[in-house]
């Protein structure tokens, strides 16, 4: 199938679900539908569900879901405010839904976390019948200061791991056991918590290798890709002391410059691709590449590639979930959505096409 869909959503309201078609023999992309959504609800990280039926976005003050019947048949389904804490949902308040996950296995669970203040707990959701975001069923504990800005399972999806912006840790919980249908066993446990090798890593999103074996860790402040090892017995990540740059040396100010922003893998599993922001509109972020080992480990870094823009808030990459060949990469500075072909470990630039709605170019979601 030439023609691929993407959809992408949006940092500021208006809130709207915007739908792309890319073509990977013409090499070309193309808006081809805005689906407008609650005003004030629009989606700064979107993912779908396990079947690609729903849309959860973390919109703001609420999670929503959307019911996917066709690229461009996107039907708002549900809105829940986030009640964690009291103070979360209160418009007098900088709490924002920042990110959810979406669990690719019964009961199909979807886990949230809000970010700057108040955000001391993450939400897990269950799903209707038909997908769409139902009932909370636990605000879980991380610690009263803490910021939580991406989570990956591991691939039995038992342990969740955290990234924690703010409170510079990495944590670890379990999924409590129970009938695979029971919301009960989509609930969660703490295991543990490890702090970040040094007091200005700030992490904000973590990424698993297929295996289980290993886990990447990007610092947003400290700009780099640290790897850890998962312990077999208690499924702590320990740290390798193996960490790679996500900006080139010789920044006078790294530590304010620029913001690492998202990594993620390849299909195959065998390349991970890593970006960052540059805090300034006359700079640009960055894309690192690298090479894993079956085993997860990592092999080497291919590239450090300067992006088109200085990424805004965003600069998210997300490679295609069929192939290695196709990654996509979006910013907010000046509304791009731009594909790559990932090609004998180079990176080309194939297809771009702007939006130029205020907030547009938050992550891209490949759903065929």
């Amino acid at each position: 199938m030439p023609v691929h869909h993407l959809m992408v959503g949006t940092w500021t309201p208006p809130g709207a679900i915007f739908t792309f078609a890319f073509d990977d023999q013409k090499l070309t992309v193309e808006l081809i539908k805005r689906t407008p959504i609650p005003e004030d609800e629009p989606i700064s990280w979107m993912t779908f569900d396990h079947s690609k039926k729903n849309i959860y976005g973390a919109a703001m003050k609420k999670w929503s879901s959307f019911a996917v019947e066709s690229p461009t048949t996107i039907t708002h389904q549900a809105s829940h405010p986030m009640l964690h804490q009291p103070e979360a949902s209160s418009p007098s308040t900088n709490t924002r839904a920042i990110f959810l996950l979406a669990a690719k296995q019964p009961p199909y669970a979807v886990y949230c976390n809000p970010f700057y203040s108040h955000a001391g707990h993450g939400t897990v959701f269950t799903s209707s019948p038909s997908g769409a975001l139902d009932t909370a069923v636990q605000h879980y504990a991380y610690q009263p200061d803490s910021g939580i800005h991406g989570m990956v399972f591991d691939p039995s999806e038992t342990y969740l791991y955290s990234a924690d912006l703010k409170a510079n840790k990495l944590w670890v919980h379990r999924r409590l056991a129970g009938a695979p249908s029971s919301p009960q066993s989509a609930t969660l446990e703490l295991v543990g918590s490890v702090e970040c090798p040094d007091a200005r890593d700030h992490p904000r999103w973590v990424a698993m290798h297929p295996s289980g074996n290993y886990l990447y860790a990007l610092m947003e402040k400290g700009n780099r890709l640290c790897e850890y090892l998962i312990d077999p017995a208690t499924h702590m990540p320990v740290y390798t002391h193996r960490q790679y740059p996500l900006i080139p040396p010789g920044i006078p100010d790294p530590w304010t410059m620029y913001r690492a922003d998202v990594c993620s893998l390849s299909h195959s599993g065998d390349y991970l691709f890593a970006t960052s922001r540059a805090n300034s509109f006359d700079l640009t972020g960055y894309i690192a590449a690298f090479k894993l080992a079956k085993n997860g480990a990592i092999e080497r870094q291919i590239c450090l590639n300067p992006t088109p823009t200085s990424g805004g808030h965003s600069n998210a990459v997300a490679p295609s979930d069929w192939c290695d060949d196709w990654v996509a990469i979006t910013d907010d500075q000046e509304g791009w959505l731009e594909i790559y072909r990932w090609q004998d470990e180079f990176l080309a630039r194939v297809a771009r096409v702007r939006v130029p709605e205020p907030g547009f170019g938050m992550n891209a979601i490949w759903y065929d």
